[in-house]
Formats: structure tokens, C-alpha cells, sequence
């Protein structure tokens, strides 16, 4: 079967290029402009990320994460229901998981299906109170998410300082931002298929890809997401045809907290990290992860390839600081590369109905009737 571009599809690709060519030389002039070297920046970033399969290592077990958060996101926004509360829900999975992981009597193998699961289930209640929320008080859900993200930090702050919950007794009360919990145990942590130097493929990107499939099939080809999908067009039309509107929209809600709490657990457990819970363990994934969606245009599958570029720029920013260049330039980068990807249909379409406007003809004036009858 032959798939035919049409008009407006060239044009979008055509402007999302030249976008993408001016997003590269702004970010090269904000780079000169602070007195770093564009060249030393690139060979920084593919040094970080692509360079060897230590880097590569390195990159996909950054792009895991963000991709779980990304696919949820998809999941919520299929239904018409806007989550951007994910920095908080990767947090509160993360908190779960160290929970689970270090106070659970059992330290067996299937210990880390433990801590994975919590994260889910942590993630997915914490979403689900602004589904309730809404439900019951008409609380806007992007507001409660996004407020219940401060809520969150404070949470797992208090967690990592109180050494009557994720600490040993006797650690002390440390109240400094750097703070950590105990490291998770060993049964609790991710394996990697590989070894050092060679590429490692932890699992917690397997299950992600693996995810990421599932949920790809389950939006386009189930019942399921076909009630989803309709919701998020038109929920008179969904309730009409006998969708339960509230209860759909609140379980995807929680599916989405579910992927970004599960997002945390992986953060928690895989190499990327300490393997200790932290107030900064987030570190922007849940953004990235929203960020991630809004470029797959809210599709599953096309937020692999979005996530791996996420990635490399989360590895290859690492080492942004050893050419000179301020690590917040990675961020601008990203900024630059969402607006490229974003901005083209918005831009097409509105254009067209400009064009579309401008020539609809102006209707013919109406002559007077006059008022005096008509004599034969």
C-alpha cells in the first residue's frame, strides 16, 4: 500500500526542517555568545553520548525514563485529560519503590518486581487524588497535578532526613538539600544484559520498549483506546454512545501517573543513578518525558526515536562543562527543538486559514425594496 503525502504534509516537513536548521545556528550563537566553542560543544555532546559504547550505555539507560513518562503522557492525553504533573508522580514512584525495596521483610530475586510494581502503584495513586478532585470539586486537573508536584518534593524530602523511615537508625538527621536515603539492596536493583565496556542493555529500558508496544496496540487496535480516543474528541458524543466518560478518563489519569511512578522505580533501581531516593532524583525527567509526547505528536511508537534524542542530549550535557559551555544550554536546545517540531502544523494551518479567508468572495449588497405596492 502506497502512502501519499499530500500538499500540507510537504509544507510541514519543509518549514519543521528549516526550523530545526535555525533552532542548530541559535543554539550555536547562544553558545559563542557565552564564550564557548559550537564545535567543542558538539564533540562534547557526541563524546558524552555516542561516542563509545560507554557512552551509548549511558544515553539509553537516560532515554528509558523519560520514554515510560512520555508513552503515559500519550495514554492521558488520548482522553483528553492534560497531566503535567509527572515531575511529582517520578518522585512519589521513586519514594515507593525505596520503601518497598528496603523495609519489605523478603530479599528475594523477585524483590525488584516488588519495587517496580510499588512505583507503579504509588505513581498512580498520587495522579488519581486530582482525578478525584476533579470529579468531586471540579478542581482543573492540569492545576492539581502541577501544584502536587511541590507537594511531592517536600514528601520525599521529609523521607530521606528521618531516619525512622528510609534510613538506618543512628545515620542522624541531616537536613542539608543534598540528603539520600540507604542504598537499595541488591535483589532490588535492575540487571544489565552486557558487561563493561562492552554495550549494556539494562532491563528497565526492555520494559519500557516492551511498554511502549503495548500501549501502541492497545490505543489503535482495542476497544479500550478506541472509548479513549473518542472521549478525547467529543465526550457528549462518548457518553452518548454509552461510554462511562468519568470513570475512563480518571482510570487513563492514573495510567499515566502509573508509567511516570514506574519511571521513578527504574530510576531508582537501574545504574543511571546511586540507587538511593533523593529530592532531586526526578531531575527533569518528568518534563523531558511531556516534552517527549508533545514532539511524538502524543504517539506511542514515535516517541522512541524522540526519547532516544532526549537521550543523548541528557548524556552528551553531562560533559557540555568541560568545553565551557553552561549545562542550562541543554535546555534551551531542547526548548529550540520542541518549538521546531511543535510550531510547523500550527503555523501551516493557521496560513491556511488565512489563505482560505482572503478568498472567500464578500457577499453582493441587497438593493433596496421599496415599500409602494406594485401596480400592473
Amino acid at each position: 500500500m502506497t502512502t501519499v503525502i499530500s500538499r500540507t504534509g510537504w509544507q510541514i516537513i519543509a518549514l519543521t526542517i528549516g526550523l530545526l536548521v535555525l533552532a542548530m545556528v541559535l543554539a550555536a550563537t547562544l553558545i559563542a555568545s557565552t564564550g564557548g566553542s559550537p564545535t567543542a560543544a558538539v564533540q562534547a555532546m557526541w563524546t558524552g553520548s555516542m561516542a563509545d559504547s560507554t557512552a551509548w550505555t549511558v544515553t539509553l539507560l537516560s532515554a528509558a525514563p523519560v520514554l515510560l513518562v512520555a508513552v503515559g503522557t500519550c495514554v492521558c492525553t488520548a482522553a483528553g485529560t492534560f497531566n503535567i504533573g509527572q515531575e511529582g508522580q517520578v518522585l512519589i514512584g521513586g519514594f515507593a519503590g525505596a520503601l518497598i525495596g528496603m523495609r519489605a521483610p523478603y530479599d528475594g530475586s523477585m524483590l525488584v518486581v516488588a519495587v517496580l510494581v510499588c512505583g507503579a502503584i504509588g505513581g498512580a495513586l498520587w495522579a488519581s487524588f486530582s482525578a478525584v478532585i476533579y470529579h468531586y470539586r471540579n478542581v482543573n486537573v492540569a492545576v492539581s497535578t502541577l501544584l502536587m508536584t511541590f507537594i511531592a518534593v517536600q514528601v520525599v524530602s521529609f523521607a530521606v532526613t528521618s531516619p525512622s523511615i528510609l534510613q538506618e537508625e543512628g545515620r542522624g538527621t541531616s537536613k542539608i538539600a543534598g540528603a539520600t536515603s540507604d542504598q537499595l539492596p541488591v535483589n532490588a536493583q535492575l540487571r544489565s544484559l552486557g558487561e563493561y565496556p562492552a554495550l549494556q542493555i539494562n532491563l528497565g529500558l526492555v520494559l519500557a520498549v516492551v511498554l511502549t508496544v503495548c500501549v501502541a496496540v492497545a490505543l489503535t487496535r482495542t476497544r479500550w483506546g478506541l472509548c479513549l480516543r473518542l472521549i478525547g474528541l467529543n465526550r457528549l458524543t462518548a457518553k452518548h454512545a454509552g461510554v462511562r466518560v468519568g470513570l475512563m478518563a480518571g482510570l487513563a489519569l492514573a495510567i499515566s501517573g502509573a508509567f511516570a511512578g514506574l519511571a521513578g522505580a527504574v530510576l531508582l533501581a537501574s545504574p543511571v543513578g546511586t540507587n538511593r531516593l533523593q529530592a532531586g532524583l526526578a531531575n527533569n525527567v518528568g518534563w523531558d518525558g511531556l516534552l517527549v509526547a508533545l514532539v511524538a505528536r502524543n504517539r506511542p511508537i514515535l516517541c522512541l526515536p524522540v526519547a532516544l534524542l532526549f537521550g543523548i542530549l541528557r548524556a552528551g550535557g553531562d560533559f557540555l562543562s568541560s568545553s565551557g559551555v553552561p549545562f542550562f544550554l541543554v535546555d534551551v536546545v531542547k526548548a529550540l527543538l520542541v518549538l521546531a517540531f511543535v510550531a510547523p502544523p500550527v503555523l501551516i494551518a493557521a496560513l491556511h486559514k488565512r489563505n482560505k479567508s482572503a478568498h472567500v468572495p464578500s457577499p453582493a449588497p441587497v438593493e433596496a425594496v421599496s415599500n409602494e405596492k406594485v401596480t400592473a
